[in-house]
C-alpha cells in the first residue's frame, strides 16, 4: 500500500580475525499491520572488549527486545510498551551478571521505533545515533560514561544496575531523513563532514555507503595508531511516510463492542452457548462450542454493563495478551476462533475438571502425597507467571482446576498484571476492587506495597489449607484494620492440624506466610524445595536406623572382646 511507511537499510561490520565481535546491529520490518500498530525497530548494542562474553551480551538484548517488543499488547502506546520490555531485559541481565565469571551481561544500547509520522528512540549507554537531514548532520544520543584510570566505560547501561535509567525522545519524521547507528569505537576517526560526504556521495546503496563508512574509518584508526578497533555501522533511510496516521479512540479496542447478555442456546460468531459457568460484576463466561471445530472452549467476555468502562477493557485486554504469552501446561492457553470475531472477547482452553476447593471436599482422605502434587503442580504455575513478569494477585482454591487426571491448571487472571515501579499501587487497587479473600497477603488489606512475595504469600496460604484443611491464622489478613493488627497474626503450626506435615514444610510455610513481606522468602523457589518430599522416606528411616543399630552392636561386641582378651592375658 502506498500510505504505508517505507524504510531502506544498510549495514556494514568490520572487525580483526584476533578480536572477538562485541557489538550487535539489527532493523526489522514488520508486516503492515504490526507496522502500523508498533513500527518498524532499529537497534545497535555495544559492550566493553574488557567484556569475557560481550558478544552474548549484545545479541541477548538486540534479540530479546526485538520479540519482546512485537508481543506486547496491541493496545499500550510505544513508549509504555518498549519501557517494559527494556525494563524487564535490564532485570534479567543484571540477575544473570552474578552466575558468570569474566563478564557480564552489561551493554549500551540504542533503539529506534519508527511508526507513522514519529520516530521514537530509546537509548542507554554510549551507543551513537546520528540524523542526516539535507545538509544538518546531528547527533541525537546523549554519551553516558564514566573514566575510570584512563578508560571510558559506559554508564547508564543495560544490565549495570538494577534500576535503569532510559532516555526517550520523539521527533517527526520527514522523507529522506538518514539515520545512523554507529558505536564508540568509531570516536577519533570520522569528523561530521566525513559522515556526511561518505552517505552522500551515493545514498540510492545505503549498503554501499555502511561499507565506505567502515573502511575510512578502519582507515583512519590505522593512520593513527589504534587499528585494532572494530567498527559497526546501520543506515536507516526514511523513503515514505504514510499520508493519514489519525486514530480514533475507539481504534484503541478494536472497534469490536462488548457482547450482550448470553443464554444456553445462543450464538455469538458461529461459537453455540452450553452453559453459563460464572457471572460476575465485571465479566462473564461461557462454556461454547465451535461446529467448525468440533471443539468446546470457554469463552470470557466483559460485563454487558462496563461497555463504557475503559479502563476495564484495557485490563481485559491484557487478560488475553497474559494468556497468550505465558507457556506452560499448567495455565490455561488461548484457542484462536475459527471465524473472525465481532465482539469483544477471548477463547481458552476448555479444562474438564472441577476446582480445587470441590476436590478438596470430594477427596477427603487424599494422602498427603496427592496433596503435595497438586501443590508443586500450583507453584510451578505461579512460577511460570512469575518468570514473565506478571503478579496474579487472586490464588485461591476457587481459581486452580484439577483435571480428570490430577493436572492442575490456574485458569483465572481477572487481577493479574504486570509488575510495575510505583509500589504496584495500582495493582493493589485492582485486586481490591475484584474482592479480596481469606488467602490474600496482609498488603493488600493495608495499602503496603505488593509484589512477587505477595503471590508467594497466597501460594502459601492455599497450600497450608490443601494439606492442613485450615487457614494458618485465626483472623483472616484480609480484615485487618492497621498495621498493629498484624501483631495479633499467630502463625499456627501445620503440624498441629496434620501431624503427616514434615517439619521441613511447616518452617517452610511458616516463613512464607510471615505478615511481613520483607521477612518472606527472597525466591519462590525456597518455598518449592520444601514440598519436594524424598521418596519412601519412611523406608530410609528404617534404614538408617538399622544401620545405626548394627553400628552400636559391633561395637560393643569388639569391646566385650577386648576386655575378655585382656583379662586372659593377665
Amino acid at each position: 500500500m502506498e500510505s504505508e511507511l517505507a524504510l531502506s537499510v544498510g549495514q556494514a561490520f568490520v572487525a580483526p580475525e584476533r578480536r572477538r565481535h562485541r557489538s550487535s546491529m539489527s532493523v526489522r520490518i514488520p508486516e503492515p499491520r504490526l507496522l502500523a500498530l508498533k513500527g518498524a525497530c532499529a537497534l545497535i548494542s555495544d559492550s566493553s572488549s574488557r567484556n569475557a562474553i560481550a558478544h552474548q551480551a549484545g545479541e541477548l538484548s538486540v534479540r530479546g527486545f526485538l520479540a519482546d517488543y512485537i508481543s506486547t499488547p496491541e493496545h499500550w502506546d510505544i513508549k509504555t510498551s518498549a519501557t517494559r520490555v527494556l525494563r524487564a531485559l535490564n532485570g534479567w541481565c543484571h540477575s544473570q551478571s552474578g552466575h558468570v565469571s569474566g563478564g557480564s551481561y552489561v551493554c549500551s544500547l540504542s533503539a529506534m521505533i519508527y511508526r507513522g509520522r514519529e520516530a521514537h528512540l530509546f537509548h542507554m549507554g554510549d551507543t551513537l545515533v546520528f540524523r542526516l537531514r539535507g545538509a544538518e548532520f546531528e547527533q541525537l544520543s546523549r554519551d553516558h560514561v564514566t573514566d575510570l584510570g584512563g578508560y571510558r566505560y559506559p554508564s547508564r547501561a543495560l544490565g549495570m544496575d538494577g534500576n535503569l535509567d532510559i532516555d526517550y525522545i520523539t521527533m517527526p519524521l520527514k522523507q529522506g531523513d538518514i539515520f545512523l547507528f554507529t558505536t564508540p569505537a568509531v570516536r577519533g576517526t570520522l569528523m561530521p563532514s566525513d559522515y556526511v560526504q561518505l552517505i552522500r556521495q551515493d545514498a540510492s546503496d545505503l549498503d554501499a555507503a555502511c561499507e565506505r563508512l567502515a573502511a575510512t574509518a578502519q582507515e583512519r584508526a590505522q593512520e593513527r595508531g589504534y587499528g585494532g578497533e572494530q567498527f559497526c555501522f546501520q543506515l536507516v533511510r526514511i523513503d515514505r511516510l504514510p499520508e493519514d496516521v489519525t486514530e480514533a479512540p475507539d481504534k484503541l479496542y478494536g472497534d469490536l463492542p462488548v457482547p450482550a447478555e448470553l443464554s444456553v442456546g445462543q450464538r455469538l460468531d458461529g461459537l453455540e452457548v452450553r452453559g453459563v459457568l460464572s457471572r460476575t460484576a465485571q465479566s462473564r463466561v461461557y462454556r461454547v462450542f465451535d461446529p467448525v471445530s468440533r471443539r468446546e472452549m470457554v469463552m470470557k467476555a466483559p460485563s454487558p454493563e462496563l461497555s463504557s468502562r475503559n479502563a476495564y477493557l484495557e485490563h481485559f485486554l491484557l487478560q488475553q495478551w497474559v494468556v497468550e504469552r505465558v507457556r506452560s501446561p499448567f495455565v490455561a492457553r488461548i484457542m484462536e476462533p475459527s471465524r473472525p470475531r465481532t465482539h469483544l472477547y477471548y477463547l481458552m482452553n476448555l479444562i474438564e475438571g472441577e476446582r480445587l476447593s470441590d476436590w478438596a471436599r470430594r477427596h477427603p482422605q487424599a494422602s498427603l502425597s496427592q496433596r503435595l502434587d497438586i501443590a508443586r503442580q500450583l507453584a510451578k504455575a505461579v512460577q511460570a507467571l512469575h518468570r514473565r513478569d506478571l503478579l496474579h494477585q487472586q490464588i485461591h482454591p476457587d481459581n486452580v482446576l484439577v483435571d480428570t487426571h490430577g493436572q492442575v491448571v490456574l485458569a483465572d487472571f481477572s487481577a493479574c498484571r504486570l509488575r510495575e515501579g510505583d509500589g504496584h499501587k495500582h495493582s493493589r487497587e485492582l485486586a481490591r476492587q475484584l474482592g479480596l479473600t481469606e488467602h490474600s497477603a496482609p498488603e493488600y488489606a493495608l495499602d503496603d506495597d505488593v509484589g512477587r512475595r505477595s503471590d508467594q504469600y497466597a501460594l502459601a496460604s492455599t497450600i497450608y489449607w490443601l494439606v492442613t484443611g485450615g487457614l494458618p491464622y485465626d483472623m483472616p489478613p484480609h480484615q485487618l484494620r492497621s498495621h498493629t493488627d498484624l501483631e495479633q497474626l499467630s502463625y499456627k503450626s501445620a503440624r498441629s492440624l496434620n501431624p503427616e506435615v514434615p517439619q521441613a514444610l511447616d518452617d517452610a510455610l511458616r516463613r512464607a506466610l510471615d505478615p511481613q513481606r520483607a521477612l518472606r522468602f527472597r525466591r519462590l523457589s525456597e518455598l518449592v524445595v520444601a514440598l519436594r518430599e524424598p521418596r519412601n522416606k519412611g523406608e530410609a528411616v528404617k534404614a538408617t536406623s538399622s544401620v545405626s543399630n548394627r553400628f552400636w552392636q559391633g561395637l560393643a561386641v569388639l569391646l566385650l572382646a577386648l576386655l575378655v582378651i585382656s583379662w586372659l592375658m593377665r
